[in-house]
């Protein structure tokens, strides 16, 4: 008998076995002429087709090249890690016995020039304008540490601010900030008692805010070939602020309800009513996760923490009840009062037609907007695609959208300020593209000659 394949393999989880590359690909609708670049998305995509969970598989990057109204190609390639491609491993303890093991699926940005394929208990991966892996990337010998697949990048300075997190020994947390060069200027320890997943971070202005959560490191799971974290509820859940202009300086810590945040949509910096300096942190809450032998994952809402630097207090509300992840925002305005913020939704309410959502959040007046994609279709996180120069203007939605009726694949462009409207355009693939995690529009004017 046959044994069924692990849920993380099957259906549109199970890895593709081919490298592609197509071109002229057809198009219902039309794409906007102003987009010129690629779309990139990383994801899992084990070469041997077996892993132990999904954020386990090797990274493959999936490519869209779009010139002036035209799908020019596409491209999936494999990120070829020292894992990939001479099967190192990371020890027994969950850490890498060398920071250039690692899968590189969960991330793909580009700054400085440089396109980078990431996954936070590694080092990045340079990939070329093709896709093709150059190798590991450690900033020239400066980074020692393993970096988040969530860095931000600062829409003044030019800045990339990250961290990694280490569950080998302290420092457990280390913050970076390279400049709008690449150089790595910065690399402080932040002081935190044990192991935890760290995933994602704040950026304002004027400050970095870490969130120590209690999703903690786990030997006996990680012995396993399990996710080696789990929840604890004897840790605790804090914010710690640290200011940009002091990266030195203290990091202030402040007491928040036990939960847990993969994903932040973004931060901004504001003078309260009574005249409080006060930060005001936009993410994606789970009121826990991984919690031991429990069958129930809990789903994410989205949340508002403004944090009173004046008072030392933080107010925590619910915005919206309805499940989501993966926000974003016009990443012009990272660290920014962004008015508008969209999340993924692939679960349906009781007795809605199965098929995924994007969602659009505007911030300020609580108006919710949406687009259903339509019975058993799913979309993934949806980057945001600049129409003009101006950092919260016009722009589009651009995702790849999973058919389960035809095992096919599309990636759909939508207006990002009409989500009722139809698609402006629906780019048919050569190949499923499995579910995955994150990607970037890279426009070709922001690439050096």
């Amino acid at each position: 008998m046959q044994t069924a394949p692990a849920p993380h393999l099957a259906g549109n989880y199970a890895p593709v076995d081919k490298e592609l590359t197509a071109y002229d690909l057809p198009v219902t609708g039309q794409i906007p002429p102003e987009l010129t670049g690629w779309y990139l998305r990383n994801g899992p995509n084990p070469h041997d087709a077996a892993s132990g969970h999904w954020f386990f598989g090797d990274g493959m990057v999936h490519g869209v090249r779009l010139e002036a109204g035209r799908a020019v190609s596409y491209r999936n390639r494999w990120v070829r890690t020292s894992t990939f491609t001479d099967g190192a491993k990371v020890n027994d303890t969950g850490g890498n016995l060398d920071l250039t093991a690692g899968s590189a699926n969960t991330h793909v940005i580009r700054h400085a020039g440089r396109t980078l394929a990431l996954v936070e208990s590694s080092y990045p991966y340079e990939l070329t304008r093709e896709l093709d892996t150059v190798g590991s990337y450690d900033f020239d010998g400066r980074l020692r540490t393993a970096m988040t697949a969530h860095p931000k990048t600062c829409p003044t300075s030019g800045e990339l601010h990250f961290f990694g997190y280490s569950v080998m020994g302290a420092p457990y947390l280390t913050y970076h900030r390279a400049d709008a060069a690449g150089d790595l200027v910065l690399s402080r320890p932040i002081d935190v008692p044990a192991a935890t997943m760290q995933h994602d971070f704040n950026l304002t202005a004027g400050h970095v805010v870490f969130m120590d959560l209690p999703v903690v490191f786990d030997l006996p799971t990680a012995r396993s070939g399990r996710m080696p974290f789990a929840w604890d509820d004897s840790y605790g859940a804090r914010l710690g602020v640290l200011r940009r202009d002091d990266p030195y300086g203290e990091v202030r810590w402040f007491g928040i309800d036990p939960c847990y945040v993969f994903h932040t949509l973004n931060a901004h910096d504001r003078t309260g009513p009574d005249g409080h300096d006060q930060l005001v942190l936009h993410v994606m809450r789970y009121p826990e996760f991984w919690r031991k032998d429990s069958t129930d994952v809990n789903q994410a809402t989205l949340w508002r923490w403004t944090v009173d630097l004046t008072a030392g207090t933080v107010r925590e509300e619910q915005l919206h009840d309805r499940p989501a992840e993966f926000p974003r925002i016009d990443d012009r305005l990272a660290g920014l009062d962004s008015r508008y913020g969209h999340a993924t939704i692939t679960k349906t309410p009781a007795g809605g037609a199965a098929g995924g959502t994007l969602i659009r959040y505007d911030l300020r007046d609580g108006a919710v907007s949406s687009y259903e994609f339509g019975p058993g279709r799913t979309p993934g996180e949806a980057a945001f695609a600049a129409a003009d120069g101006h950092p919260g203007g016009d722009g589009w939605l651009m995702t790849y959208v999973y058919d389960a009726a035809t095992d096919t694949s599309d990636l759909v462009i939508l207006d990002a300020a009409d989500l009722t409207a139809p698609p402006v355009a629906t780019i048919h693939l050569p190949t499923r593209v499995p579910f995955g995690f994150h990607g970037n529009w890279l426009a070709d004017q922001e690439v050096p000659s």
